[in-house]
């Protein structure tokens, strides 16, 4: 974990090396934001270790490991919602725009490995205390959740933090979407792209993983 930990962190150092790049050139801070949506991508990792470790010392029910479940949850969307920055590039000058698509990628790429790393250790926990089919449905019911935070901070602005500071505000817009969902249909076609997209992803990421370890034990 330590040498993926240690990739991880050059990974996200070069992707910052090419903003700051890019930013040299342009001579504007444009794509700054990549910046603090990346922080927000190392998040859920960080809680996802501090719950793998502290499950072996403590039962999953305890307020230590709730909590740091309750976050790991809260912030998993901010991984994936890297992928839709991509929209940024159609704000590109024409002899930016091939720089900024490997640019923004390379953010893309490292909030997606950051948010499966994550999803795989709690994967892990969960098998050890669950059947395979219960996991199965609570992760589909993650990559479900992380599809319409996505379009929550996409489209209508709600961040992680406004779960806290903006309670009533986030759910009068959750309660409308819900009780009006024929005048809401981007809100589903959005959550379940992106949902379908992430769990599928994360399926074939699984299957490699238990197809590597199955060839290196014969």
């Amino acid at each position: 974990m330590l040498r993926i930990l240690g990739v991880l962190c050059v990974s996200s150092l070069l992707s910052l090396l090419l903003l700051g790049l890019r930013m040299a050139v342009a001579e504007n801070t444009w794509f700054s934001f990549l910046i603090w949506n990346l922080f927000l991508a190392w998040l859920p990792l960080l809680f996802a270790l501090g719950l793998q470790l502290n499950a072996k010392k403590q039962k999953w029910l305890s307020w230590q490991n709730i909590v740091l479940s309750i976050f790991w949850l809260s912030f998993l969307p901010n991984s994936f919602y890297l992928m839709s920055d991509l929209m940024h590039i159609h704000s590109s000058p024409e002899s930016f725009v091939l720089y900024d698509a490997a640019m923004i990628l390379s953010f893309v790429c490292n909030g997606m490995i950051l948010g499966y790393i994550s999803t795989y250790i709690v994967h892990v926990q969960l098998l050890k205390r669950l059947s395979k089919l219960q996991t199965a449905g609570i992760l589909s019911l993650v990559f479900l959740a992380c599809g319409f935070a996505i379009y929550l901070g996409r489209y209508l602005r709600w961040n992680t933090w406004d779960i806290l500071f903006n309670p009533a505000g986030l759910l009068f817009d959750l309660s409308e979407r819900f009780l009006n969902p024929l005048a809401h249909a981007q809100t589903y076609w959005v959550t379940f792209v992106y949902a379908l997209l992430i769990g599928t992803t994360y399926a074939v990421i699984y299957e490699l993983i238990k197809a590597l370890s199955a060839a290196k034990k014969d």
